[in-house]
Parts: structure tokens; sequence; C-alpha cells
């Protein structure tokens, strides 16, 4: 969700939604002026060791907003994203991307695989969805 959609990040997730006490606490500990960053919610995910939209539901029923996307898709100042096509794609990674298509998207956790895969930064295989005109969605942590 964006911006514009600050103290309505709760309302994605069912009435019955309820916070999980420690993510939260942990979600509290990292966040600033009601911000955390994706690389703390994954830190959450890797010392819990739970899954990203189980962090990023507790960060949206804490209505807090998540900056600083690690693809950098989101959450960056004065600008929104911070990622620029890429000049040119390997023939192997643009083959990767596309096999990992899911109805003309690619999801989060691909293009963070694809990363490892090819030995690249997340956001070298952004730069390269971008030049390809390839839309990242969804995100692990429910963000888009």
């Amino acid at each position: 969700m964006t911006h514009e959609d600050k103290g309505k990040y709760a309302a994605k997730h069912s009435p019955e939604a309820a916070l999980d006490p420690e993510i939260a606490a942990d979600i509290k500990d990292r966040a600033k002026e009601g911000k955390i960053s994706c690389g703390a919610c994954f830190r959450i995910v890797k010392d819990r060791n739970v899954l990203p939209s189980r962090v990023g539901k507790n960060v949206d029923l804490l209505e807090f907003r998540i900056v600083q996307c690690q693809l950098g898709l989101f959450g960056y100042y004065p600008e929104k994203k911070i990622v620029e096509p890429a000049q040119v794609v390997a023939p192997e990674l643009r083959d990767a991307l596309h096999d990992a298509l899911v109805d003309t998207k690619i999801p989060c956790a691909e293009a963070w695989r694809i990363a490892e895969e090819f030995g690249l930064s997340k956001i070298n295989v952004s730069a390269a969805c971008e030049a390809l005109k390839i839309k990242v969605s969804p995100c692990q942590l429910g963000a888009f």
C-alpha cells in the first residue's frame, strides 16, 4: 500500500487478524517514526524464523509503513523508487526472469532467488525487470 493509504494498512486483513506480540515488539524496536525498512523486516523474518508475510501483516496491523524496498521499488525520499532500468540485460538473466513470470509479473521472492542464483544484487535484478518492463508483484511482505 502507498503512503496515501496511511492509517488504512490494517484494512487489508480480516477484522479477526491479531498482532503477534513478539513480532510486534521486534517491529517497534526497529521502526523509526512509524516506518520500518524492508531490510529490518527481513532481519525479523530470519531471527524469528517466520514467513515474510507474517511480519508484513504485523507491520500493517501496527499501521507502520515499510520503506527502502531492497529491490529499490518503493519507500525512498524524495523519489519513491531508486531503481533505474538496466542498460543491458544478459540473455540468461532475461530468460530466467521470463521463466519466473506468474501472470506477466515476477514475484518478489523469485526476483530475490534469481539474484542469488546469478550472484547479483537484488537491485540489479530489479533494474533488469525495469528494462524488460516486468512488474514485480507480489511483495513478500505484502506491501504491494
